[in-house]
Order: C-alpha cells, then structure tokens, then sequence
C-alpha cells in the first residue's frame, strides 16, 4: 500500500487529469458557486462534522480493533481526494464546486485532521498517539488541483479554440489513465487484498455507501441542483485515501500500517462505489428528464 504507485504515481495521474478538467472551465464557473453559496456550505457541515460523528457510529457497531479504528477516523477526517473532481466531471456534476471544496477542506483539514485523529487516538489507544499539523500534505494537495487546472484554464481563456480541440481527447485520456491506475492499484496489492477486506472491508463500504448518499441526498433535500448536489455527493463520499496512507505510515507521525489498512481498502472500494454511484445518479437524472419532456 506504500508503492510508489499510490504514493507517487496516484498524485500525479490524477494531477494530469485535473488539466483536462482546467480546459472546460472558466472564471464564470466559480462567480456561480459564489453567487449560490448554500451547497457549499452544506457540503461542508457534512464533511467536517456528520461524516466524523457517522465514521465513530459504524466504528463501534463494527467492533473494529483499536489501531484500525483510528486508521477509519483519520479517513473521515482526510479531506476529499482529487479523483471527486474526475468522477463529477464525468457524470454532470458541477466541477468548480467540486474544486472549491477540495481547496476549502484542504485548509480546514490542517486544523481538524489532527484534532480528530488525536482525540481518537486517545480514545481507541491505550498509549494514545499525536500528530503534527501537515502543511506540506495541504500544500500537495493545493499543487494537485489547483495548478494543473489553472494551466488548463488559461488555455481556456488564451487559446480557447486549442481547448476545445483538447476537451473531448483529454478527457479520454482521463478515463483511460484512471483505469491504469485502478488497475495497477488492484494488482499491487493482490497478496494482501483479502486479509485487508476480511479486518476492515465491511466498515470501509459502509462508510464509503453511507458517504455518497449524505453527500448527494442532503444538499437534494435541503434543495439544491442535481449538478450541485452530484458535485457534493462524489466530493463528500470520496476521501483523499492518499493523504490518510501516508500519515498513517510516515515514521515521524503514525507509523502504524494497521492503521493504513482502512485508507489502503477504501482506495480500492471507492473507485467500483463511485462509479456505480455516478451511474445511478445519471440515471435518476435521464428519466427525470424524460418525465418533464412533453
């Protein structure tokens, strides 16, 4: 789970992709999460303080053991993954929220991450455990998404006929490195695999189901778009399985790998929910149309 495929080759897959996704947006995109701030901030209540609180819930029902309970709330406390943005430019969801979120979380999370994962530690670990604030974990997160995108847009905005061209192409290209890296993911850690899903699989899936439905079905209650509520749902209940591996098997911090195996199965699991998630929302979505269509 500590390969160079997930530590390094994951961040900068997904920072290629996050160029394609700079091509289709504009400044304009941004101006309307501004203008409709409520999804924004729904989104975030559910990320910072639900999802924690639903994480700690399914902790205790499933009995876990100690060191993979913390492993399970320092997943909850990770903001979400760049792969959120991916999944919601390829099923309609409303991308420049998408980012925004990821920028807002990842700020956030240099002050709750600890937080959380401390006060868990203390709770689950007889010898409770800290961590320090990871600025440069932000920062690589900031880099991943923000720069690629903004090179994407600038395109955009310069050589707007160039972008087009690109889209449709790049846009290939992203499915196609993402399957690679599924793909590579899954055969790294075949000899692993099934005593990871035995210890921890079940919980991971129900955090990972519950996590898209609070994400899409709450912002959808309270009245929100579907574009924005699909934005929500793959940003809430899509993770940064990254962040939380490589804080769990840093040395200077955790330097627990049991505490790694919940962030190393959910890496896996997320990629199948998303998807199946994505297709259903595009599903309830076409035949909403269709009912509306005279």
């Amino acid at each position: 789970m500590d390969s160079a495929l997930t530590l390094i080759g994951l961040p900068i897959a997904l920072g290629i992709i996050m160029l394609g996704l700079g091509l289709g947006l504009t400044m304009a995109d941004f101006r309307r999460v501004a203008q409709h701030p409520r999804a924004a901030v729904i989104a975030l209540v559910c990320q910072v303080l639900v999802l924690p609180a639903l994480c700690f819930c399914l902790v205790l029902a499933f009995d876990l053991a100690p060191e993979l309970a913390v492993g399970m709330m320092l997943l909850a406390a990770s903001p979400g993954g760049t792969t959120a943005n991916l999944y919601s430019h390829l099923f309609g969801g409303h991308v420049a929220l998408n980012i925004t979120l990821t920028a807002i979380n990842s700020v956030l999370a240099v002050f709750t991450l600890p937080i959380l994962v401390n006060l868990s530690a203390a709770y689950f670990l007889p010898d409770g455990r800290s961590i320090g604030l990871q600025f440069d974990k932000v920062l690589q997160v900031f880099a991943i998404v923000l720069v690629p995108v903004a090179i994407g847009m600038l395109i955009r905005a310069r050589l707007p006929h160039l972008a087009e061209r690109l889209n449709r192409p790049v846009r290939i290209l992203s499915v196609v490195v993402l399957v690679a890296v599924i793909a590579g993911a899954v055969l790294g850690e075949r000899e692993n695999i099934a005593d990871y899903f035995v210890s921890v699989g079940l919980a991971v899936l129900a955090f990972n189901l519950l996590s898209l439905a609070i994400g899409y079905g709450v912002p959808r209650l309270a009245g929100i778009d579907r574009s924005a509520a699909t934005a929500a749902g793959f940003e809430i209940g899509i993770h940064n399985s990254t962040l939380a591996i490589t804080i769990a098997l840093s040395p200077a911090l955790l330097n627990s790998t049991q505490m790694a195996i919940p962030g190393a199965v959910y890496g896996i699991v997320m990629f199948f929910t998303a998807a199946a998630f994505g297709y259903l929302v595009t599903r309830v979505g076409a035949r909403s149309t269709t009912a509306l269509t005279p």
